[in-house]
């Protein structure tokens, strides 16, 4: 099940499940849709892999399978080039 990660790790803006700006590679790494495009260019600074849309889980699921509270901010890794 995806953690569903509570922020972009480049800008550290919040993403909430709902969001639809949400961008993750396999293995859940977590970036805004702004830095995903512009700083990153698709792909994932951690693993180099591809970063797609995150899906949705529907707010009924959220109660017993709530997203992740855990924030994780790498700023290092998200440099423009």
């Amino acid at each position: 099940m995806l953690q569903l990660r509570p922020n972009c790790e480049c800008c550290n803006r919040d993403l909430p499940p709902e969001a639809l700006d949400a961008r993750i590679c396999s293995f859940e790494c977590t970036f805004c849709a702004d830095c995903a495009d512009t700083r990153l260019h698709g792909h994932c600074p951690n693993c180099g892999g591809e970063l797609v849309r995150r899906p949705v889980r529907p707010a009924a699921k959220l109660l017993n399978n709530p997203a992740s509270t855990e924030r994780v901010f790498k700023p290092q890794g998200c440099a423009s080039e």
